[in-house]
């Protein structure tokens, strides 16, 4: 009994080695061709579905291909929809686990292949270690491995078959049958491998130590189980990630629902089909893939439904800070209602990304999850309002509408910077920290103090805002921080503060200036952008007598 055991775990050993060998070697090999794969191949679902299929039978991994397409997903070049697509030929490529065992495995003399193929995988892999050729040795090497661990789990399975009571193990009719969807679950669970446990299954139904019945539940218990991979990638990951994995969830829980229904009827079946009982391995494989296929099919037709569902799940911080309030397909028909939605959307981004500001500025330590979220939300939020710009029909539009537009931008770049800006205040505050450690800490306080008054006086709603005011008080206060350069340039060189702590430091600081500059000429350009839109521009105060801010922008400057 422990021989067995021991065979056992060392043939599993081999097939989790030889999948990963599979899997790296062959991503490896070849290079940006899974994501080019991906990116061109997922157009429409059923697209996804056969790109999906294809590279998971051929890496013999669905969770590498999921992975994939969760980071395809967070990038922008794949919809929750399209990716969707992709898991659903997931699904289908990893039933291929099934038929490589039941056909090669179990009907060919696997000394007669399988070393060889690691020779001469392990030979290209010395020969162009670095290279593509080592790579693809690697996933040679990997399959000659596969069928090894398949053999040694056989021999295993045998030599359990010989010691204990097969009787006890046979599940009677369907209830028991379920037991073993909990075995097939858990199997997977703990090898974080389908492909593992249907091969484990595969070699224990014709070693003969668990029946047809027994194996086909726990095929479908494997289903369920390889959603916990997904599962346990995604903790703590973005909200996009989270929607694939419950939508690999829902969608391989479904085929594991539809299994067990057939289930009786192909335990029925296997009773009284000699072919079956002849061969069950193939059978076990038709089986796990036909409820598979079926599932997928089933389910085509409302993943729409399913990807809009997903869609409203799992929403963060960052992703409703990034969705726009004024602007939407209704309002960009009129031009004048799209000018008065773009200013609108830019007084609330502007409003954000100074309070941003302010609590990265404030902030103590390494930025935390919020102001990380803030930073990606508002980034967001951005590049959708230079969509929009860009996706009006100019022709359509009147000249003053159109001459706004390069303002619509400018102030959407300037906000784009200014949170940059904060954000990389926040993660170079150690730096600051030092510094106040010193005995310039009361001018750094003090200068910090003023770049948060002034980002409260670039309020362009204030009922007394004045261009020049603003710009005014920018002046000022860039004459502190010179004066407080100055003061820590003397402080360095009197030998009071390490010049190699000084100069990143002296960086930090800047970047306050920086987002006291944009957070100005935001405020002046959104005074300016509002006098020219047709509704919003009742709301703005109007010029005071005298002021230009065209000249007042100008006269910023920068440090």
């Amino acid at each position: 009994m422990l021989i067995a055991l021991g065979t056992l775990a060392g043939g599993l050993g081999l097939f989790l080695l030889s999948v990963s060998m599979i899997t790296d070697g062959l991503k490896l090999a070849a290079g940006g061709s899974l994501r080019d794969i991906l990116g061109r191949s997922t157009a429409t679902v059923w697209r996804g579905i056969v790109s999906g299929a294809f590279l998971t039978s051929l890496v013999q991994s669905s969770s590498a291909v999921t992975v994939a397409t969760i980071g395809f997903v967070n990038a922008g070049l794949l919809g929750i929809h399209q990716a969707l697509g992709v898991v659903l030929g997931a699904t289908i490529g990893t039933t291929m686990t099934g038929w490589l065992v039941a056909i090669v495995g179990f009907n060919f003399s696997i000394t007669a292949f399988a070393l060889p193929m690691v020779g001469a995988g392990m030979t290209m892999r010395l020969v162009g270690p670095s290279r593509r050729l080592g790579a693809l040795g690697e996933a040679i090497a990997g399959f000659g491995l596969f069928f090894i661990g398949i053999d040694f789990l056989r021999g295993a399975f045998e030599g359990f078959a010989q010691n204990m009571d097969l009787a006890s193990l046979a599940p009677e009719g369907f209830a028991g049958a379920i037991i073993f969807v909990g075995v097939g679950f858990v199997m997977t669970l703990l090898t974080q491998s389908s492909s593992a446990a249907i091969a484990i299954t595969l070699t224990a139904l014709t070693g003969g130590v668990i029946s047809f019945p027994a194996a086909a539940a726990a095929a479908i218990g494997a289903t369920v189980g390889t959603t916990s991979t997904s599962a346990l990638a995604v903790i703590g990951a973005t909200s996009n990630a989270r929607r694939v994995a419950a939508g690999h969830v829902i969608i391989n829980g479904f085929n594991a629902v539809l299994g067990i229904a057939l289930l009786p009827g192909v335990i029925w079946l296997a009773s009284i089909n000699a072919d079956m009982q002849q061969y069950p391995a193939l059978s076990l494989a038709l089986f796990h893939t036909s409820f598979n296929v079926l599932g997928v099919l089933l389910l085509i037709p409302f993943m729409k439904r399913v990807s809009a569902w997903l869609e409203r799940r799992f929403v963060g911080l960052s992703e409703k800070l990034g969705r726009p309030q004024y602007l939407d397909s209704n309002v960009m028909v009129s031009p004048a209602l799209a000018m008065d939605a773009f200013f609108l959307e830019l007084k609330r981004m502007a409003e954000l990304a100074r309070d941003h500001a302010v609590a990265a500025l404030n902030n103590e330590g390494s930025p935390d999850a919020r102001l990380k979220a803030e930073h990606d939300g508002l980034r967001q939020l951005v590049r959708y309002v230079e969509k929009s710009v860009t996706d009006l029909e100019k022709d359509r539009l009147g000249s003053d509408v159109a001459q706004q537009l390069p303002m619509i931008l400018r102030i959407a770049n300037y906000i784009d910077e200014a949170v940059a800006h904060a954000q990389a205040c926040a993660e170079t505050d150690s730096d600051v920290e030092y510094l106040l450690q010193t005995d310039e800490s009361e001018r750094i306080l003090l200068y910090r103090a003023a770049v948060l008054k002034h980002l409260a006086f670039c309020n362009p709603d204030r009922h007394d805002f004045s261009a020049d005011e603003v710009n005014q008080a920018y002046q000022a206060l860039r004459v502190t921080w010179r004066d407080l350069k100055t003061d820590l340039l003397d402080a360095s060189v009197g030998g009071r503060i390490p010049v190699q702590r000084l100069n990143p430091a002296i960086d930090s600081l800047r970047m306050m200036l920086r987002v006291a500059e944009r957070a100005t000429r935001i405020a002046i350009r959104l005074a300016e952008l509002g006098r020219g839109v047709p509704l919003a521009g009742k709301s703005v105060p109007d010029r005071p007598a005298g002021s230009s801010d065209q000249g007042a922008e100008t006269a910023i400057g920068s440090d």
